[in-house]
């Protein structure tokens, strides 16, 4: 039999254990929350907590001038159709397509033989007139011949000089010249050919001014008046300036809109014509807010618009018109004078969520902190 003594330690053995045991049960963590239920608690309520948030800038709008932006093309300011005013046969081409004239370059010239001698006989013509004409006039003085028969020598020469003078413009139409300084668009007559009076000889541009032509609203057009100073973007990215030189009256019947004219200097031909345009008209000053284009956002009707915080922070949708669009930012009109703006963050929350907004000048101001903060 085991002693009293040998008993105790026994039981003194299975304590110590169970006491052991018990220990590193408590110790694996299988009892109550684990460490990553708990830092997954922790994450979650962060990122609650950043969905709420949104970065925000307060301003205040700004008068600008409110631009209006057409789309329209480019055409020379003047074309003109040529055609022969009498028949005959090319003989000298004096301009090829596309060759820049001053007023009265030929451009064709028609035989003009024939048109020489009339107008010689009609010169001779004139002067056997004028002789009789004097001469009858020496024996009127005398009252050798009667008033009659003088005034039957002015008719004749009046009647010479008018032949003479057809004769003349008849031999001036044998070329066909610039009617001002332009450009030749094309040429429909080579040397050898015949042509009667009214066929067509050239088409004729002035292209040292050109026109940007572009349609307006109904709204619009009460803003621009002839005179008014505009500019254009061309397809080459060029932007030129000029001025309006024609609004029209009354709308079109199928579009309802105003045409408008722009005239742009073009001395030096640089400028071709022909292509797209952007039309830029000042309209009216109007208070604006200058946002980065990237705050923009469209609503479930495609509307454009951005996205502020209202009293009680809660998000709304503001639908904007743009104003003015520059380099640094577009210029909105119809949203309130003073403006909280969501700055980042307006892709992740909707229209009448309730949002924490901080200012950016409150994250700035910590940003510089923390690089304060930070060791070199």
């Amino acid at each position: 039999m085991e002693s009293g003594n040998n008993k105790r330690q026994k039981s003194w053995l299975i304590s110590a254990g169970i006491i052991v045991t018990i220990a590193l049960w408590l110790a694996s963590g299988q009892f109550g929350p684990k460490g990553d239920d708990i830092v997954s608690t922790n994450t979650a309520d962060q990122t609650t907590a950043s969905k709420n948030a949104v970065r925000v800038r307060t301003q205040s709008a700004e008068e600008v001038m409110r631009m209006i932006v057409v789309n329209g093309k480019t055409a020379p300011a003047r074309v003109v159709h040529l055609a022969a005013e009498t028949d005959g046969r090319i003989v000298r081409v004096g301009a090829e397509r596309g060759s820049n004239l001053e007023q009265g370059d030929v451009i064709v010239r028609l035989d003009e033989r024939d048109r020489s001698a009339r107008l010689s006989q009609a010169e001779a013509t004139v002067r056997q007139r004028e002789v009789e004409y004097a001469a009858r006039e020496r024996l009127k003085s005398e009252s050798y011949v009667s008033e009659a028969q003088l005034q039957e020598s002015v008719a004749l020469l009046e009647a010479a000089r008018a032949e003479w003078t057809r004769a003349k413009l008849d031999l001036d139409y044998m070329t066909v010249r610039a009617p001002f300084a332009g450009s030749l668009q094309a040429r429909a007559v080579e040397i050898g050919d015949f042509v009667k009076r009214g066929d067509p000889i050239a088409t004729y541009v002035d292209n040292r001014m050109i026109i940007v032509n572009a349609n307006l609203s109904e709204f619009d057009a009460r803003f621009v008046s002839v005179g008014d100073m505009a500019e254009a973007t061309l397809a080459t990215g060029e932007t030129v300036r000029g001025r309006i030189r024609y609004v029209a009256p009354v709308a079109d019947e199928g579009t309802r809109t105003f045409g408008v004219e722009l005239e742009v200097d073009n001395t030096n031909g640089a400028l071709r014509v022909g292509g797209t345009a952007e039309l830029r008209i000042p309209a009216e000053s109007v208070l604006a807010h200058r946002v980065s284009p990237a705050l923009l956002t469209l609503d479930d009707a495609g509307n454009v618009g951005v996205k502020i915080i209202s009293d009680g922070g809660k998000v709304e949708f503001v639908v904007a018109d743009i104003a003015l669009s520059s380099n640094d930012g577009v210029w909105l009109v119809g949203l309130p004078k003073t403006a909280t703006i969501i700055t980042v963050g307006q892709g992740y929350v909707a229209s009448g969520a309730i949002v924490v907004a901080v200012p950016e000048s409150d994250v700035e101001t910590a940003v510089a902190a923390k690089g304060d903060e930070d060791p070199d």
